[in-house]
């Protein structure tokens, strides 16, 4: 799943191309993802102006000078391509972005899982899923230490599950969940109120410096090797390193599978 790190190389990546250029015509080949549907995707899609793209919590903003957005939740396995005309299509490719400078942005789903809504931003909440539940944006300015504290302190039950409802904090995956965690030198199944409010202020600063520090890796991969099919992961520090050595202590990672996904820790140095 694209987390904040892959979205904010997204935006970087697309804002480097996109602004200023217009939709000449528009494809959705697998109508149901555009939630919009197809007709109206593709007439409205037609002569949109792109505007800077951002992201917000695990949501990829595509604003139009009409006043349009495109927002699109990628979930699991949703992809995108900056190609010209002639690339081979992927079988799932969901819709297609013709543009007047001759490319295509594409947009592909091998699970079928993403979505996109093409609404006006006084629409976000009635058309985008969960917008008005979604807690502050993790890396918001507006959030600070004391708000993450209030915000958290609020949730029961174990610190993994607590920063990855989006309900409580927004943004944080299961990929940099445990980096964060990881981070913090936090065990990720204790217990929320088994931590010091010293331990939860270092988590809020080990979610900034982790996001900003991947961000900036992932952002420069984009650029270098492009958009991923497969998520740019190999910098990651705990996640996915079950059976590897902690690279802060030298212990054995832990892998455990449960719930329908795999939280990895270092028993030696997170408590």
């Amino acid at each position: 799943m694209p987390e904040i790190p892959d979205l904010e190389a997204y935006a970087t990546y697309f804002n480097k191309r996109l602004p200023g250029l217009t939709v000449a015509e528009a494809e959705a080949p697998i109508a149901w993802i555009v939630r919009a549907g197809r007709e109206e995707f593709l007439e409205r899609m037609k002569g949109q102006v792109f505007k800077p793209v951002y992201r917000h919590a695990k949501l990829l903003m595509f604003p139009f000078e009409s006043g349009d957005f495109l927002v699109v939740h990628a979930m699991l396995a949703g992809r995108f391509q900056y190609v010209e005309p002639k690339h081979r299509r992927r079988s799932k490719t969901a819709w297609i972005l013709h543009l007047d400078n001759g490319l295509d942005l594409r947009y592909f789903d091998d699970r079928m899982m993403g979505r996109a809504f093409l609404v006006r931003e006084e629409e976000f909440a009635e058309h985008v899923p969960r917008w008005t539940e979604m807690g502050p944006d993790v890396m918001s300015p507006g959030l600070d230490e004391d708000g993450f504290l209030a915000v958290v302190m609020k949730g029961r039950g174990m610190i993994k599950n607590i920063i990855t409802k989006e309900r409580m904090v927004a943004g944080i995956g299961n990929a940099y969940s445990d980096e964060v965690l990881w981070e913090a030198g936090l065990h990720p199944f204790r217990k929320r109120t088994d931590i010091p409010e010293e331990g939860l202020r270092r988590l809020f600063h080990a979610i900034r410096d982790t996001m900003a520090w991947a961000t900036e890796i992932v952002t420069g991969l984009t650029e270098e090797k492009g958009l991923p099919v497969k998520m740019y992961r190999d910098h990651l520090r705990v996640h996915k390193k079950g059976d590897e050595d902690c690279p802060r202590c030298g212990h054995r990672i832990t892998s455990i599978k449960s719930g329908g996904r795999e939280t990895n820790f270092c028993r030696g140095c997170q408590s």
